[in-house]
């Protein structure tokens, strides 16, 4: 093999937490190149998104071309391309199928580019599995989760386990058949995931279009790694014909090429993160992900829950549903970022930060453990219940909030009772123990020429550098 006519073309969708591990990708296999061959990297975006790529790329010899988004796209408004700026639960699937339009300028641009080993795209961009069989490469899908998330759903779907024939409560607990040491509930899961759908159903056809182009795929990339999960990722090599590629934790490769250069000016809260730290006080950190979509009533929970329980916290959230009065109550005991991106691997990697209260997105749970932080597991939406599920019952390096029964709401006697828990209790230390022990894990996963995600890198690129265009 001829390192020097590696090229891959990585495709993420518009969506932060999709660009943002795929931008990772990105930085690991350039790191490949520095280490004696020349491995290049072609990321296709959109125009608007453009900055965001570009900075995250700073310094790397990644190749950014960005591609027109579809105007006069019936529901979207003018100048949205990424999801940040959408309710999902409504409009995720016309945003999603907008991006087909994409594809003669996509396939456009691939035409002049030189000849492609393989090309790694996001799992909703179904449609550019087409794009690589007609140029003759394969196509790598990618969807940013874990094994355990993936194989349970897989189990479940295969069982049918949670039919409304056989569980009849939303809550009834009920053992997944290949690992009957989980239980899982029709609640764990998004609706439209197991109640059957009509044909004719949008979500459901972008669904069978996504899944058919995955399976039809050459791999699969997960950003996960060995050590953490080997139960799931065997069970995937027995039970699935698609290839997994275990690669992660991809948030070590983030700054993997950059020079170790400080802030030129230091953000409000990592300030605010210092002065913590020099006072020898502890930090909650809150963030729900920048696509969560939570309820003014549960918002007001959660305030009042952080207000009660007497810790410092720094709270990411999005718009302005806190309880009037919340910011000037809590004083300088708590810090609220509205509508603000920030570095969440920084944020947790300050000495001062000692838990994460997160809504379970694996990218966030990956940094979390990553950086030695336990996890105050609160899932939202989508696999989050799945993933809490690895975090909390298989890890034990989180504990997880409890919604009533009635309403779905996590009240703030919980979540006052479950940070103390975290932050100051005897379960606390466990969990922080266990977290170090799998953080350690991590960084060794990447470790140059000997880490599982390291070698397992050396062998993806090693299998598909022969074919291409």
């Amino acid at each position: 093999m001829e390192l020097e006519k590696v090229h891959v073309v990585l495709f993420p969708y518009m969506s932060k937490g999709h660009m943002i591990p795929m931008l990772q990708l990105a930085r690991l296999l350039l790191s490949h190149s520095f280490a004696g061959g020349d491995i290049s990297v072609t990321l296709f975006t959109t125009p608007l998104n453009r900055p965001f790529v570009a900075a995250s790329l700073a310094g790397t010899k990644a190749t950014i071309i960005d591609i027109p988004f579809p105007k006069n796209v019936k529901e979207i408004p003018p100048g949205v391309e990424c999801t940040d700026k959408l309710p999902m639960s409504s409009l995720f699937v016309p945003f999603t199928r907008a991006t087909k339009l994409m594809q003669s300028d996509f396939e456009r641009e691939l035409m002049s580019l030189p000849r492609v080993s393989f090309m790694v795209s996001d799992g909703f961009l179904w449609w550019t599995l087409e794009s690589a069989q007609k140029l003759g490469f394969p196509r790598l899908v990618f969807f940013g989760m874990n094994c355990a998330s993936t194989s349970i759903l897989d189990s479940v779907f295969q069982n049918q386990l949670l039919s409304k024939s056989k569980v009849k409560s939303e809550t009834e607990p009920v053992s997944v058949p290949e690992f009957p040491w989980i239980k899982v509930r029709r609640c764990d899961f998004v609706k439209d995931m197991i109640d059957p759908k009509s044909t004719t159903d949008p979500g459901f056809n972008l669904i069978l279009d996504q899944v058919t182009a995955m399976n039809q795929s050459q791999g699969i990339v997960f950003n996960t790694f060995d050590d953490i999960e080997p139960v799931f990722i065997d069970y995937y090599k027995r039970k699935r014909e698609l290839k997994p590629w275990t690669l992660g934790p991809l948030c070590f490769a983030s700054n993997s090429l950059e020079d170790g250069v400080e802030e030129k000016v230091k953000s409000v809260w990592m300030k605010w993160l210092d002065e913590k730290q020099d006072r020898g006080s502890c930090v909650l950190y809150v963030a729900f992900g920048s696509q969560a979509e939570i309820s003014r009533e549960q918002l007001e929970e959660i305030a009042l829950g952080l207000e009660e329980s007497k810790v410092n916290f720094l709270w990411v959230v999005k718009g302005n549903g806190i309880v009037k009065g919340f910011e000037e109550r809590v004083g300088e005991r708590g810090m609220v970022v509205r509508d603000e991106w920030v570095d969440q691997r920084k944020i947790l990697d300050h000495e001062s930060v000692k838990g994460f209260l997160s809504h379970c997105g694996w990218n966030s749970l990956m940094e979390s453990i990553c950086s030695k932080v336990p996890i105050l597991a609160f899932p939202v939406a989508a696999e989050q219940p799945l993933n809490a599920i690895l975090v909390v019952e298989e890890l034990r390096v989180a504990e997880r909030v409890v919604a009533t029964a009635s309403d779905g709401i996590v009240r703030r006697d919980e979540i006052v009772k479950k940070v103390k828990v975290l932050m100051e209790g005897e379960k606390g230390k466990e969990l922080r123990k266990n977290v170090e022990a799998y953080g350690k894990m991590a960084k060794k996963a990447l470790e140059e020429g000997i880490g599982s995600s390291w070698k397992n890198l050396d062998n993806l690129i090693n299998e598909f550098c022969n074919h291409g265009t």
